[in-house]
């Protein structure tokens, strides 16, 4: 006779087996095109729009060696005879280069290409140590409370009052003369990192206590208290994935702040040094020649850093709204 209930049981099994990563990743994508977030993204043409401009200049940045015509970084291939070599369609213009040469010979499109990714490296890794370190002291700030509260704030309440471009210069000015100049040579771009970083942590620090104050008095957490889960627990596990939205907006806007701050500091000559030049260095050595004719060594790096914080403060603004139910 045969077992009728084997079947049942294999039902079962296959049940309670987890669904495997892939399976789980196609339902995550699935239950977000479903969602309201993509709908209002669908919903913006300048969302799409700033959103595939931020994706082509990632992507000339991430495959700077392939995209760009000339390699800058390679001193044997410049030549001096090649420099001040206006755009291609203005007189005097080398079909070799599309954008015109700066003083050193250097292809300007291969050089943005190139500063870009300097300067997207730089902002990326600001906001990102400056997310870590933020998140974690609003955490405590918002679950402690008490002194640990009050210590926290405080030194938010006067880093607030400086502006941050006045703190990354003075961090900046600090590890200058705590190390040699060869050591400031090669740790200028951590450097100039940690600097953004220190100037941007405040708006995380207090956006996520307040979101703090707000889930830990949920019945959740709470419940977590009584059953005897070590506070470091509870906001790993439980605060922390409910507080990560408003972060996510943050660093996003973030972003746009920090790349400005390179830009401005390597303007004022205290960013990355003029071998490995970012947007902002680009610009600052075009502004040297600006006003003798050469106008395209400083006009299309600012175009450049224009676009790119444009179209990564339009995708802030547009996660922003869509992640605030109130707007929905």
């Amino acid at each position: 006779m045969q077992d009728i209930r084997t079947p049942n049981l294999q039902a079962k099994a296959e049940l309670a087996a987890p669904p495997s990563f892939a399976v789980r990743f196609v339902e995550s994508i699935k239950r977000f095109l479903d969602g309201d977030v993509f709908d209002s993204f669908k919903r913006s043409p300048v969302t799409i729009l700033a959103f595939i401009v931020t994706v082509i200049l990632f992507f000339c940045a991430i495959f700077a060696p392939w995209v760009a015509p000339h390699d800058t970084y390679d001193l044997a291939s410049l030549d001096l005879f090649n420099a001040y070599l206006p755009p291609v369609w203005a007189e005097g213009g080398d079909s070799r280069f599309l954008l015109g040469t700066d003083d050193q010979g250097r292809d300007v499109l291969s050089a943005m290409i190139f500063g870009l990714r300097i300067s997207l490296l730089v902002g990326f890794a600001g906001v990102l140590i400056a997310a870590v370190i933020g998140t974690i002291l609003g955490l405590l700030a918002g679950y402690l409370g008490g002194w640990v509260d009050a210590l926290i704030m405080r030194i938010a309440d006067v880093q607030l009052t400086f502006p941050a471009i006045l703190i990354a210069l003075m961090i900046d000015g600090i590890a200058g003369a705590l190390m040699s100049a060869q050591a400031r040579a090669e740790f200028k771009i951590y450097v100039l990192i940690m600097a953004i970083a220190a100037s941007l942590w405040v708006n995380f620090a207090r956006t996520v206590r307040g979101s703090t104050l707000v889930e830990k008095n949920k019945e959740y957490v709470q419940a977590a208290k009584v059953i005897g889960i070590h506070p470091v627990l509870i906001m790993y596990r439980h605060v922390l994935p409910n507080v990560t939205g408003p972060v996510l907006v943050i660093a996003t806007l973030s972003l746009a702040v920090a790349i400005l701050t390179e830009a401005t500091l390597s303007f004022l000559g205290v960013g990355v040094p003029v071998t490995n030049p970012s947007l902002g260095t680009l610009i600052r050595i075009g502004n040297n020649f600006l006003f003798s004719g050469e106008w395209w060594m400083t006009i299309f790096p600012g175009v450049a850093l224009v676009v790119l914080v444009l179209a990564v403060n339009l995708l802030g603004d547009w996660l922003r709204d869509a992640l605030n139910p109130k707007l929905r």
